[in-house]
């Protein structure tokens, strides 16, 4: 595969923060396949994603990597007292984000991978209308209630719990710290350690209904990917954030880790390199075809309120 050096680039935001982010420019006999932007999940620097960007602009497509404000690249010099949200991220960075790639990248589609609350984020973004398609994996918004029933208790203490108590005490989450991610603007561990059932109760009550209507607007077809032993991303959660993408075609499947051979996968490990052979080579076939690797995973999204929403 040809050698891919990423450009070192700064995203300005409409509120004068700047992010720091890297643009890989596709290559090969494939170049010009499209463009894709990748959303990490909370508290994971951008560089977990290098590789999967690597290889995604070796097979020809324009990719963007970037950290969100308050982390890596774009950690500010003081943490302490940053109050930075989850809201900031989708409607202020990953709007940027959409509109730096649209400005680089070639003619062609416009795709977002998201991983986690990044799958998530996108439709909070003024922007959104210009993605063309979304693959999601593990996206969810962090309702406790919908984590795994063999592993609900221990999240709820770690994250709902000690996470909000430690933010208290060093004005910022010091998850670096902990061994538990990265570090956290106090906004977003709040708003993690304090999500309800409906993520919008998050907003002030009279932003509400136009949050809601904003990511009904998101056309793109969506394929949501989730792990049967992920904690986080369980078929519940999965639905429950697809359920906001109401104006998209949605199909949400759930893989297995012996699917690829594994006797796990979690949360987190499709993005290893790994997974390249594997996984990887199968999201090419709905980034670049729209076409649905799994078809014989896909499974019945229940909407909330059907079943305990």
């Amino acid at each position: 595969m040809v050698a891919i050096t990423p450009e070192t680039i700064e995203i300005a935001c409409g509120d004068g923060v700047v992010l720091g982010g890297h643009f890989w420019p596709g290559a090969g006999h494939a170049a010009g396949n499209g463009a894709v932007l990748v959303n990490p999940a909370t508290g994971v620097l951008a560089r977990y994603y290098h590789r999967y960007a690597r290889f995604l602009a070796g097979h020809g497509f324009d990719v963007l990597t970037y950290d969100y404000r308050g982390i890596g690249a774009s950690r500010p010099a003081r943490m302490r007292g940053c109050r930075y949200r989850w809201r900031d991220w989708g409607e202020r960075d990953v709007d940027a984000a959409l509109r730096v790639l649209a400005g680089r990248a070639r003619p062609g589609p416009l795709a977002v991978v998201g991983h986690s609350i990044g799958g998530f984020l996108p439709g909070l973004a003024p922007a959104g209308h210009r993605i063309d398609r979304m693959l999601t994996v593990g996206a969810q918004y962090a309702w406790w209630a919908d984590y795994a029933p063999g592993h609900r208790l221990g999240l709820l203490a770690r994250w709902h719990l000690a996470m909000p108590a430690a933010t208290a005490l060093f004005g910022y989450f010091p998850g670096r710290r902990l061994g538990w991610l990265e570090d956290l603007p106090a906004g977003v561990a709040r708003e993690w350690a304090f999500r309800g059932p409906r993520f919008e109760t998050s907003h002030p009550r009279a932003e509400r209904a136009a949050v809601v209507e904003r990511m009904a607007h998101v056309r793109a077809p969506i394929l949501a990917v989730g792990v049967s032993d992920d904690p986080f991303g369980t078929v519940p959660a999965l639905s429950r954030a697809l359920a906001y993408y109401a104006g998209a075609a949605r199909t949400q499947v759930e893989i297995d880790p012996a699917d690829y051979g594994r006797d796990a996968l979690g949360h987190f490990s499709l993005f290893h390199d790994s997974h390249a052979a594997g996984f990887w080579l199968d999201t090419l076939i709905w980034l670049r075809d729209g076409r649905n690797p799994w078809p014989d995973r896909v499974v019945a999204r229940r909407e909330p309120g059907e079943g305990g929403g």
